[in-house]
């Protein structure tokens, strides 16, 4: 088993790599999570738009966390 080595700075944590799903709504666009990140959702009109929204998500729950000294996790493998 591989073990992952804990970042040690913001940026480590917002270079990594977490997987996203994507929801595509009934009524167009999409819903859009990062699981390994508890309440971090976005949506957006366009697949283009929903990723970019989700990484500005990305950044400001992990930047509060890092602030508050939050438990950030690690990346799961899916």
């Amino acid at each position: 088993m591989k073990t992952q080595i804990k970042p040690e700075t913001l940026q480590d944590y917002l270079n990594l790599n977490y997987p996203i799903t994507l929801y595509p709504e009934p009524d167009g666009g999409y819903t859009v999570l990062l699981a390994d990140l508890p309440g971090c959702i976005s949506q957006g009109d366009t697949l283009e738009e929903a990723v970019a929204n989700i990484q500005e998500a990305k950044f400001a729950w992990m930047e509060t966390a890092w602030e508050c000294r939050d438990n950030i996790p690690l990346p799961t493998s899916r």
